[in-house]
């Protein structure tokens, strides 16, 4: 990587540079360079970090761009969302998040981590239209936040989430039938009145199960507070069914002092996830197998590279990543904590982060005081954020200007009742001191 500070942050213009030849840098899959509607009528996650995993059978698919969004000139798109904003005000706000392609992100209103932004549309209830710039599981959490009468809109309905994806009810709804023979009636506290399993779901899941952890006693959890949210549950429960992220459940837990022994690993394609009846009772958090494909990328290796090429360099990684590449860094925290971190340096520093490019770029061109690049040196964005393209923005805007009400997102009153009681109880258990 160049010592001279990265001006353009664009990770879609390094791509494109990358598949003329102007480029020397790798990706991971050149059809990125091409535009997202070429790949939402084919299933899959579509080109970028998530390619390779499978998509669940009936999740959602986008219908056709019409030409004049597709053919496009990336700077007509940008005049076109300037002037659709122009023309709605304050009738709609514009969400984006963090790992959104810049070109999507100079047009959002607010700025953001998921439960961040979904705060925001809960911040703005006069507002008719919430267009949020990320991906499914965010959308059903602005939709659970906003009022009835608000309208949460995904740009483009293909842009799902593999990690999300990875615990669907039906498998969740079994592992805990399942855990009942071994454990005995779920809900029945014992001499401590603790039950014996409190369920906890990482944000980045669907609607369906933020309601099943609701109906359940359990919480929702963000990569920032899953500390307190485990303190909030051993609280309640003599252990934890965690999920979907197995890396975020293991990392938090490890730090709090539970042994790797007491945390073993659910499969929900094998009876019992994999585990022994007397290794589930003996258990204090059980990993749902689910993780991240952009935090998977990540290995030690790529932290000893970068040690080896700048002396004094500081390695903060998410809380997603594995367990070994949290152990080597320096520090690992979430996207806020990150950019955070990043913000209160004094002197010029070498930083080499561990978690989405689009952010990772973005944070080297608004720093260039620094030096700042991505662990893994291949081009790879989030397959599924990077199918919001500006072309999807000028189209929903457009659709709102002309008053129709595109690829509206709504959670039924039957999940999300529950759903919301859960987020309650993760907004009521809020961390005792600002962490990352």
């Amino acid at each position: 990587m160049s010592s001279s500070p990265l001006l353009d942050p664009s990770v879609d213009h390094a791509l494109q540079l990358i598949v003329t030849g102007a480029s020397t840098e790798e990706t991971c899959a050149t059809d990125l360079a091409a535009g997202p509607w070429n790949f939402d009528t084919v299933p899959g996650y579509g080109p970028g970090s998530s390619m390779g995993d499978v998509i669940p059978t009936g999740a959602p698919r986008q219908g056709e761009l019409p030409a004049s969004y597709r053919e496009a000139a990336e700077p007509e798109l940008h005049e076109r969302i300037r002037a659709a904003k122009a023309a709605l005000g304050e009738r709609v706000v514009v969400l984006g998040h963090f790992y959104q392609r810049e070109e999507v992100v100079q047009h959002a209103d607010y700025v953001g981590d998921s439960f961040q932004l979904a705060t925001a549309a809960k911040e703005h209830p006069d507002a008719e239209a919430i267009v949020f710039c990320g991906v499914h599981f965010m959308a059903e959490t602005a939709d659970l936040l906003s009022g009835p009468d608000q309208a949460v809109i995904l740009p483009n309905l293909a842009a799902g989430c593999s990690m999300a994806d990875m615990a669907s009810i039906d498998q969740v709804e079994e592992c805990w039938e399942q855990l009942a023979e071994v454990l005995g009636p779920l809900d029945a506290p014992d001499a401590d009145g603790l039950v014996p399993v409190i369920p906890v779901t990482y944000m980045n899941s669907s609607a369906a199960i933020k309601g099943f952890v609701g109906r359940h006693g359990g919480i929702v959890c963000t990569s920032s507070n899953a500390r307190t949210v485990l303190e909030w549950a051993f609280a309640r429960g003599r252990r934890v069914l965690f999920f979907p992220d197995q890396h975020l459940g293991r990392n938090t837990a490890k730090a709090m002092g539970v042994p790797l022994s007491e945390m073993p690993l659910w499969n929900p394609r094998r009876p019992l996830g994999g585990s022994s009846a007397a290794e589930l009772q003996d258990s204090r958090v059980i990993l749902w197998h689910g993780f991240c494909s952009v935090h998977r990328r990540f290995t030690v290796a790529q932290i000893d590279q970068a040690r080896a090429a700048h002396a004094g360099v500081r390695v903060i990684v998410h809380p997603e990543c594995p367990m070994e590449v949290v152990d080597a860094a320096d520090e690992a925290g979430s996207t806020d904590f990150i950019r955070r971190a990043i913000d209160a340096a004094t002197e010029p520093t070498t930083f080499a982060i561990g978690t989405e490019i689009n952010l990772v770029r973005r944070l080297a061109a608004q720093y260039p005081q620094h030096e700042i690049f991505c662990l893994d040196p291949v081009v790879c964005p989030c397959s599924t954020m990077y199918r919001i393209h500006p072309g999807y923005l000028a189209w929903v805007l457009e659709e709102l200007v002309a008053g129709r009400t595109p690829n509206r997102i709504t959670v039924t009153a039957d999940v999300a009742d529950p759903a919301r009681v859960a987020l309650e109880r993760m907004l009521a258990a809020r961390p005792p001191v600002a962490v990352g």
